[in-house]
């Protein structure tokens, strides 16, 4: 009998990692940890936003909206109300969304760390797995574009990704550590997936804090298996601009760029049938591969492409008992 993974940590940022966090969570429950992107957080109005947090956090509680984000029929009308007093309202938050942000700031004034806030509202929304960000240091990613530098909520949001990146830094990276908890996590993972989410700005800055990239490294160097599935399908970003990114920051726009970003970290590779001839080259870069659909357009696609993932873990004796 194959031994099952045990705990399972996923690196996540965005709708893919959410998504695919949805599948595990329905196979492996509270055997589920999610580490974050927390690069991408940004204080709107007073509040700590935290884009990939949340949207982790909403998928994983079945109350996302239906583009991914947000809480699924909220309304607008404080955003509405901010916009007649002057305020910039291009970042849009729900009504019920601003609760968590609310929540989460308050308890960081009064002293909490960001991972025990974003745990407590983990535990009011009922999550069966456990969401840690990356770090509770500040980390910010901007993205240099012909008109300087930016901070990454600006060109994300503001600017809708029009301009052409040119370089990515991210800010505090050089300070920030990874928590306790999310150290533990990689130690006793018997399985580490990376997410289908942006390779540059969403798993990215996981990989940059210092000390996280070497926790993976030893993970592996004893056994547990690190199984990378690739966001673009067909040289396309199933979602976001990580084809374009990948091609302005001197990246093959492919599952192959994909994999080469994660060559000498990953063990596994995970890619879409309409990238399957790719395969004999990501294997040459010391990876096994599992080729299938890896579209999750719906909670069955999500726990399917979960458990084919799971599956080949196991089948593949990648995963050590």
């Amino acid at each position: 009998m194959t031994a099952g993974p045990g705990r399972v940590v996923e690196l996540a940022g965005g709708v893919g990692g959410a998504r695919l966090a949805h599948g595990l969570q329905v196979a492996l429950g509270s055997d589920l940890t999610v580490v974050v992107n927390t690069a991408d957080d940004v204080e709107r109005h007073g509040l700590l936003v935290c884009p990939d947090h949340d949207t982790v956090l909403y998928t994983l509680a079945g109350m996302e909206g239906p583009f991914g984000w947000g809480i699924a029929g909220d309304t607008s009308a404080v955003m509405a109300q901010l916009g007649v007093y002057g305020e910039e309202t291009w970042f849009g938050l729900g009504d019920r969304d601003l609760a968590a942000h609310i929540v989460r700031t308050a308890r960081l004034r009064a002293g909490a760390r960001l991972t025990d806030a974003n745990l407590g509202l983990q535990r009011s929304l009922g999550l069966a797995a456990t969401i840690l960000a990356m770090s509770d240091d500040p980390v910010r990613t901007q993205v240099r574009t012909s008109s300087g530098w930016l901070e990454f909520q600006d060109y994300f949001v503001r600017l809708r990704q029009e301009p052409e990146v040119l370089d990515v830094r991210f800010e505090g990276i050089a300070a920030a550590r990874p928590t306790a908890e999310v150290l533990d996590a990689i130690e006793t993972a018997g399985l580490i997936v990376i997410a289908p989410s942006n390779p540059i700005v969403s798993v990215g800055p996981i990989l940059a804090v210092p000390g996280l990239r070497a926790a993976i490294g030893q993970a592996r160097a004893t056994g547990t298996a690190v199984v990378a599935i690739s966001g673009i399908v067909g040289g396309r970003a199933l979602k976001g601009p990580a084809d374009r990114m990948l091609a302005s920051l001197g990246h093959e726009s492919s599952a192959l760029g994909v994999a080469r970003l994660y060559a000498g970290l990953a063990t596994a590779f995970v890619l879409d049938p309409v990238d399957r001839a790719l395969g004999p080259a990501i294997e040459a870069l010391g990876m096994r591969t599992l080729v299938t659909d890896t579209i999750m357009d719906d909670d069955p696609a999500r726990a399917r492409v979960a458990a084919e993932v799971l599956d080949f873990a196991a089948r593949s004796a990648l995963i050590v008992g």
